[in-house]
Order: C-alpha cells, then structure tokens, then sequence
C-alpha cells in the first residue's frame, strides 16, 4: 500500500489490517513521512496540530478520557478563556499517560457520575474522544467553581442561556446528578432567568 493511501493516524496493533509491515511503518518514520506521537501510534507529518496529536494518542490509549472544564467550555464557545492545557477527566482510580504533543491536565471524576453528560468529538479519520456536553461542563464550573472561579461558571451559563437552543430544565437534570453544585445552579438561574 503506497503512503499516500495510509490513515493519517496508524496504530502498528493495525498493521496486519492495512497490509503493512512494522519494518515499512519504521521506514516511513525514518523519512519524516510520520512521526510518533505516542507508543505504537504514529501520525503522518504535518497535518494534525500538536493539540490534536496529543488528544488522538490519548483517545487511542484511554477510550474512556473525556474533555472537561475549561477544554470543554472552550469546545462549546462557553468562554474567551483559553486552555493553557488540555483539560483530561478519567474515572477516579484509572492511571494517567505521558504525552509528547500536548500539555494534559488530568482529572479524576467520581464513576458513578463519570458518564452523565458524556459526548464524543471526532478528530480525526473516525478518532474521538469523550467530551462533556455544554450542560455537564456548566454543572461542573458550579461544582469545582472554587478551582476555576465563580466568575467563568457564571458567564458560562450566561453565554449558554443567551442560546436559543438551550433549555434549563436539561441543565438541572443533569444538575440533580451533583448535588454540591445543584443549589448552586439553580440559584444562578433563577437570578439569569
């Protein structure tokens, strides 16, 4: 298969499938057409940006890894704030990874309530990772709001009410899941609304 027909992101688990050998995939790196971007995971040169390597590598490794907080209210235009990392939640008690391409800020969310809200975000040639939908980024700004600031929880509800989409019952549901950051929420709400 010539490179040019290759994914751009090559696991060498799938090397079998694409009718390629570990000795060419080696070759290819060798001469820039690919570089690694994690252990076993390569990438072809030049088309995916650092942020992106980085959140694939991790996406591949860690199906489970969700974007969340500032990453996610960032993701939904929830806030002008930009993320000096990755914001990365997994479920409390699984490890971490090394990454060489992007900064990750990792977080460890409760299992239970790990899934509430989970969505996934394509990036690349069928790769996605979790993220958090707008309305569990919102109930988490409340909930870790004396981390990230009552302020960027605040103008994320603003932002979001101001959508025509939006619809604050969804928001207390999910809401109800936490009850640290239910009154909060609702609270905030009454006063926007």
């Amino acid at each position: 298969m010539a490179s040019e027909q290759l994914p751009t992101v090559v696991r060498r688990r799938d090397l079998g499938d694409l009718g390629l050998s570990r000795y060419r995939l080696y070759e290819l790196a060798r001469t820039g057409e690919y570089e690694q971007i994690a252990p076993g995971i390569y990438a072809r040169a030049g088309v995916l940006d650092d942020t992106t390597a980085g959140l694939a590598s991790v996406a591949l490794r860690k199906p489970g890894a969700t974007l969340c907080l500032l990453s996610a209210l960032s993701l939904h235009d929830l806030t002008d704030e930009i993320p000096r990392a990755s914001d990365v939640a997994l479920p409390r008690g699984e490890r971490t990874l090394s990454t060489t391409y992007a900064k990750v800020r990792w977080h460890y969310f409760d299992p239970a309530t790990f899934d509430i809200g989970r969505q996934h975000h394509h990036l690349v040639d069928g790769i996605a990772i979790g993220v958090y939908s707008p309305e569990r980024t919102i109930t988490d700004a409340f909930r870790l709001r004396h981390e990230l600031g009552a302020d960027l929880a605040n103008e994320a509800l603003r932002r979001w009410l101001s959508r025509s989409a939006s619809q604050p019952a969804e928001l207390l549901t999910i809401a109800k899941g936490f009850p640290k950051a239910y009154s909060a929420v609702r609270a905030a709400l009454e006063i926007l609304l």
